[in-house]
């Protein structure tokens, strides 16, 4: 069931209005109201004039219209036009300073009818600063709403708010507390009226943290369960798999132990033969033998400390990074003991807030459709977060999302957070497969995606984003912006590198094997491997773009009375001037600016299987040729057995474009 269907067949139990949590929803009047299926969400949670008013209005129809905030004496406080999003679509109206007494939110119809030309919800606005919501003694959330298709339509279109701006505009944060606290995108900010925003936690998220912190932040602010699992990466040729669950009613056990796959044998069995004693320092100077030692008996380890309630939603997010990773994303999509389940690839499915499993360890999270217009592509937007902490938004492509089936790597793709549901007063749990399934405010669990190969993946997405026939140059030239964009974001990783070690003494530790693409500590934050294989592979795409079109000549508007090859000599043409057209700058080691054209990067994609290391000049992971103006400032390399490292089987993995599992 697709989800226009499965929010038609929740209308009956969707909420129409949130005035606040604790008061019960109030009915749109008449068969208007009813149609639309529209949520009102006011923050904060309990308004009062004291602190601005925001307002949100979401529904799932296309309705359109303009959102005005009249205040309690009859005169319109503020006016929204702008509808964001294509399922949910959401309007966001906000009013600094609102007066005490009834506020109407009021939808008025663009194609109005004699039955329906405008619809309104009322909001109290108090005098006085409300109480806090009450929690439990001891507690610092507590599950006052529950996961339905209201609940996940204002989930989208707060995703969407929050990563909202132009398509074109790069978007880029340092650390994701920016976000949050940007007051403009967050609609959420100080929802509770506790002022719970402006503490200072220090997180930085890691990609998997990321989509998980989102989903937290959310739930904690709306009265939602939340919980997370202990999964392993996959080991020995087998995906993941999770072992342990943990909700935010129960966070006794914060930083458990591996799962078992993962865990390392540090003791010798009871059983097994005591290694030979040997001497001792002493004993060697003193010039004769040592009488063998009777093996200690076994010392008990000392108990464990009693893990820490966390006390704080800031604590509490610092555990779930604690334990998640890329591989609780990556479970295979038939198992039911996992956060995620895998969707349907349509435009209903991929909504702001569902998550992607790359199947290499990283995930990333849509935030908008652009729709296809006038012959150009419709694209995803996405963000992620890197291990140094910055979060950027990028365009769903072949070059940013990776697909492959392996079984070593589970389940890659498109997913959906699990619903998290509780039954007859019973604990929290969440749904099956089979459940959602049939969940009339869910109903979108699909397994095919894991029946796709990497092509029909990515035609698939081709025929989602863009309906319809695509200008051949017009599709060429989002490849090519898409592959620009990319590697502005590595500027800023590379640029990230160069400061660190210009600020540090010796070299970064390289790990080994398949290690380099995820570890932990200043490698993890400052090499570059993962990202400078799908760069790589990036580079295929624009290059192969001509004979791709070739190969879907279906796909796009052909130009009548032109041949196939006709049309594959022009886009060759357009690409030459493109790529030489596109520049980045980068910082060489000496502080001055470097600039490369998209060419020279492409030129140079062979120099890019070694340009990973942080412990080399930024010159040569740029790939600056030997001996010349732009290498004359590089004054750093990487140890010999680094790049012996990097130069035997490490580099056939970037050449040959195969991501190494590990066993």
């Amino acid at each position: 069931m697709l989800f226009a269907s499965r929010f038609a067949a929740a209308a009956a139990t969707a909420l129409l209005l949130f005035v606040t949590v604790e008061q019960p929803a109030q009915a749109a009047s008449g068969s208007c109201g009813d149609a639309a299926e529209l949520s009102v969400l006011p923050s904060p949670i309990a308004p009062w004039k004291g602190a601005p008013l925001r307002v949100m209005v979401v529904t799932e129809k296309p309705l359109e219209g303009v959102l005005s905030l009249v205040a309690p004496d009859g005169k319109v406080a503020a006016t929204s036009p702008d509808r964001h999003g294509g399922a949910p679509y959401s309007w966001f109206a906000e009013v600094a300073e609102p007066a005490a007494g009834t506020w109407h939110a009021t939808l008025a119809l663009d194609h109005a009818t004699a039955e329906c030309s405008s619809i309104t919800r009322d909001i109290a606005v108090s005098a006085r600063k409300p109480d806090p919501v009450p929690t439990p003694s001891g507690a610092f959330w507590q599950v006052r709403s529950e996961w339905n298709s209201t609940t996940e339509s204002l989930f989208s279109a707060w995703i969407e708010k929050l990563f909202d701006a132009p398509p074109d505009q790069d978007l880029s944060w340092k650390a994701w507390h920016e976000v949050l606290r940007d007051r403009s995108r967050n609609f959420l900010f100080n929802h509770l009226g506790r002022g719970e925003d402006n503490a200072q936690t220090g997180l930085r998220p890691d990609c998997a943290d990321f989509a998980y912190f989102l989903r937290a932040y959310f739930a904690y602010k709306m009265g939602l369960p939340f919980g997370y699992s202990n999964c392993s990466r996959g080991t020995g040729g087998k995906p993941p798999k999770c072992y342990q669950w943990f909700d935010m009613e129960h966070p006794e056990v914060t930083r458990p132990p591996p799962p078992p796959e993962q865990e390392v044998a540090s003791a010798t069995p009871a059983a097994a033969t005591p290694p030979a004693s040997t001497p001792t320092l002493l004993g060697l100077f003193a010039g004769k033998p040592e009488a063998a030692e009777t093996p200690p008996a076994a010392t008990p380890p000392p108990p464990k400390p009693k893990p820490k309630r966390p006390t704080t939603f800031g604590e509490f997010l610092r555990d779930v990074g604690d334990v998640v990773h890329t591989g609780a994303v990556r479970v295979s999509a038939n198992d039911d003991n996992t956060d995620f389940y895998t969707v349907a690839l349509t435009q209903q499915s991929l909504r702001p807030g569902t998550v992607y499993a790359d199947p290499y360890g990283h995930v990333l999270m849509l935030v908008h459709l652009v729709p296809e217009l006038n012959g150009n592509p419709g694209v995803f937007l996405a963000v992620d977060a890197e291990p140094d902490g910055s979060i950027t938004r990028k365009r769903f492509w072949r070059g940013n999302f990776l697909f492959a089936h392996e079984p070593a790597l589970g389940s890659p793709g498109f997913k959906h957070f699990r619903p998290i549901v509780r039954e007859k007063n019973g604990p929290l749990r969440r749904l099956a497969n089979a459940e959602i399934a049939k969940n009339p405010s869910y109903g979108d669990f699909s397994l095919d995606q894991s029946q796709m190969s990497a092509e029909d993946f990515y035609d698939r997405m081709d025929d989602v984003m863009s309906p319809e026939p695509l200008d051949p140059v017009k599709a060429m030239t989002d490849a090519i912006a898409s592959l620009n964009e990319q590697v502005k974001t590595r500027v800023t990783s590379v640029e990230n590198g160069r400061k660190y070690q210009d600020k540090q003494a010796g070299e970064m530790t390289m790990p080994n094997g398949p290690t380099i693409f995820g570890t932990t500590g200043a490698w993890e934050d400052y090499s570059t491997p993962a990202r400078d294989f799908r760069l790589l592979i990036a580079i295929d795409v624009v290059r192969g773009f001509p004979d791709r079109l070739a190969r879907r000549a279906q796909r796009y508007a052909m130009p009548p009375g032109r041949s196939i090859e006709d049309v594959k000599s022009e886009l060759q043409g357009v690409l030459v001037s493109e790529l030489a057209s596109r520049k980045i700058t980068y910082t060489r080691s000496d502080g001055s600016p470097w600039t490369l054209s998209l060419k020279d990067v492409i030129d140079r994609s062979a120099d890019f299987e070694m340009a990973y290391n942080p412990n080399d000049c930024v010159e040569l992971r740029w790939g600056a040729p030997d001996n010349s103006q732009e290498a004359s400032t590089c004054k750093r390399h990487a140890p010999q057995a680094q790049r012996a490292k990097m130069s035997s089987e490490y580099r056939t993995w970037f050449r040959e474009r195969h991501w190494p599992t590990q066993t």
